[in-house]
């Protein structure tokens, strides 16, 4: 009889950096049906299967950040308090006082992390002042859990979430739940509260859908988004200048899909995971390389982020609801700010000027395709054309995190570019171009087809979809490399 190594198993449950528990790890694999069957088990008592779904979640940031699980922990009671301090206030000017130190708080805690090295940069060299970098790992998550703490604080003072329809319980769920901990969606206490108190069920149809997600996630992640980073793309944004204006352009066109396979297949998973525990997360991307505009783009694109700084920045800043050069700047502002988002960086201020910039554009500029005939079909194409392309050039400044190297790549694919290679390049690489097809094929997709194939999902027993997704965690296993990729948006 083998005899258990104790030490071994204890080693898993401890906090290790490089690897951190995700979704796509063989310990996360092995822990989840332990987790979900004592889930199952606590279900018949609400509180019981909650508190359990807290306490995995603070065990899940742990393997994700160490000690900073007591950070999160900070966090949710920081916002605990200060909630009950706006709803018991019946002054509604202290009520907003109290939402704005509420405020201050939570970005504060996010700028000390997160933007105190790169101001205090600018600082230094503004002034000539002595500047000491702070060298610590920054929070995964942090900037997710802090929006939605701020939605929270924003919601209680508006009156859209009601403090005495939960207790400390339900807001602790609402801030640790892990599936969308550490990379989104983005979810409103508005949105998840009344879940955990109604607590319904999952229902069969449901229970496929879950499977079919969580089953697709991983393709997009671990197959294909893993395959082509690892094998293409990283190699050429790394070193652009010793590739030919063709590799660079196709590892543009590659990191485009990746991210895409990447971010949407955590979402797809975080989704799925939840909607296995009963709990509804809204869709995140909507096929956003299908937009016909860059404004489409946004209402398809990390949805979640996308409709939390319209709704908490841009309509507060005045939205539409001024002068047209107001308007111009709440966009700048809302889009350089959320490229800001994405860490501390000018490259991604840079990015969300840009896409600023092309919103601004696209108000006053934007193709029209309501007519039929050939001539709104050309129309359609090139708008579609240009959209794609634009979002694409942005993603250089996304990914390569300085300029000069950004232009450099650029500049290769100007100045060296030779058609004739694309063959070569197939031959080279026929997995990474195979992968780049079955992304695009599966980006491009009719929602006639994809509905349809979601309803005929639906009628499987579940065994199949449990037998689709161990066939897909054997394929991971498979072709993964020798070190799991974390996904990109860990680091937002």
């Amino acid at each position: 009889m083998p005899v258990i190594d104790w030490q071994a198993v204890l080693r898993l449950l401890y906090y290790a950096p490089k690897q951190p528990l995700m979704f796509n790890t063989g310990l996360f694999l092995l822990l989840f049906p332990l987790v979900y069957g004592i889930y199952i088990l606590l279900s018949v008592k609400r509180k019981a299967a909650i508190t359990w779904i807290v306490l995995f979640s603070l065990f899940f940031y742990y393997k994700s950040s160490g000690i900073y699980w007591l950070l999160l922990l900070a966090n949710g009671l920081f916002n605990w308090w200060m909630g009950g301090a706006i709803s018991s206030e019946k002054s509604k000017k202290k009520a907003k006082t109290i939402m704005i130190i509420a405020l201050v708080g939570d970005l504060g805690l996010l700028a000390l992390f997160k933007y105190f090295n790169l101001f205090g940069a600018l600082w230094s060299d503004l002034t000539g002042a002595h500047f000491l970098k702070l060298n610590w790992i920054l929070p995964v998550g942090i900037s997710f859990f802090t929006f939605e703490s701020i939605s929270y604080i924003v919601d209680l003072y508006r009156g859209e979430v009601k403090r005495e329809s939960h207790d400390f319980l339900d807001f602790a769920f609402f801030v640790t739940f892990f599936p969308r901990l550490v990379a989104g969606p983005i979810v409103r206490a508005a949105d998840i509260l009344p879940q955990v108190r109604q607590f319904e069920p999952l229902k069969k149809s449901e229970a496929a859908t879950a499977f079919s997600l969580i089953t697709l996630g991983l393709i997009k992640k671990a197959v294909i988004s893993d395959y082509i980073s690892i094998n293409f793309v990283d190699r050429v944004m790394d070193s652009p200048m010793q590739f030919s204006g063709v590799e660079n352009l196709l590892a543009v066109y590659g990191y485009a899909m990746q991210i895409f396979c990447d971010f949407s297949g955590y979402s797809d998973m975080a989704i799925g995971i939840a909607l296995l525990f009963g709990f509804r997360l809204t869709d995140n991307f909507l096929q956003p390389y299908q937009s016909l505009n860059i404004t489409d783009f946004w209402r398809r694109w990390h949805i979640s982020l996308s409709t939390w700084l319209r709704d908490y920045l841009y309509i507060p800043l005045g939205g539409n609801r001024c002068s047209q050069w107001r308007q111009n700047l709440n966009l700048m502002i809302t889009m350089l700010l959320g490229g800001l988002w994405h860490g501390a960086s000018w490259n991604f201020m840079l990015w969300g000027g840009l896409h600023g910039a092309a919103l601004i554009v696209d108000k006053k500029v934007r193709i029209s395709n309501e007519s039929g005939g050939k001539t709104a079909v050309i129309l359609r194409f090139f708008s579609w054309f240009l959209t794609f392309h634009f979002v694409c050039f942005c993603w250089i400044f996304f990914r390569i995190p300085d300029f000069d190297t950004a232009i450099s790549q650029l500049r290769q694919i100007a100045s060296s570019f030779h058609p004739e290679i694309l063959i070569q390049w197939i031959n080279g690489f026929p997995v990474v171009a195979a992968m780049l097809l079955l992304a695009i094929g599966l980006h491009f997709l009719p929602a006639k087809t994809i509905k349809a194939r979601s309803n005929q999902e639906k009628s499987w027993p579940l065994w199949v979809h449990g037998f689709a997704l161990g066939l897909v965690i054997w394929l991971v296993i498979q072709t993964k490399s020798s070190d799991i990729q974390p996904f990109i948006y860990f680091q937002f």
